[in-house]
């Protein structure tokens, strides 16, 4: 499969703005921005470049290796500052090594295209994602907890 980028974390300003990749080239271009990922599951101080190797943030790297990932496949976080101008040079920068714009829940789809999850708990991720009451919340909860 194709390698995908998005801004995981909600719209707008915050401290932390995290930018994951998904897909067989995410560590190749994971390094291209940050450097050498020095080992697996570890968060990794990183400055985030572009392609003329001007900062664009300093943060932290994490690789999963597939299939220990939520989708299945190797998977780069990168977690920096929570600019959404920040973030979006970010995915641009991925994007011009190679990922494309995750559509709106294919992260989640490829986790159930790869096993990682089945239909209920995908959907149940949605509805998490989706809720706006606290019980709405709890009912998602319950459900990708397979209660």
């Amino acid at each position: 499969m194709d390698t995908i980028v998005a801004i995981a974390t909600a719209p707008g300003r915050g401290g932390v703005g995290v930018v994951r990749l998904s897909g067989d080239k995410s560590s190749e271009i994971a390094e291209a921005i940050c450097g050498k990922l020095q080992q697996a599951r570890f968060a990794q101080f990183s400055h985030f470049k572009d392609h003329d190797g001007e900062i664009i943030d300093s943060g932290i790297a994490i690789f999963f290796p597939n299939p220990a990932s939520f989708t299945g496949e190797d998977v780069v976080e990168l977690q920096g500052h929570g600019s959404p101008l920040v973030l979006d040079r970010l995915c641009q920068r991925a994007i011009s090594l190679g990922a494309r714009m995750a559509r709106p829940g294919e992260f989640s789809e490829r986790a159930f295209l790869n096993n990682k999850m089945d239909l209920a708990q995908a959907e149940a991720v949605a509805d998490l994602i989706d809720s706006s009451t606290e019980q709405a919340a709890r009912s998602a909860m319950r459900s990708l907890q397979g209660v």
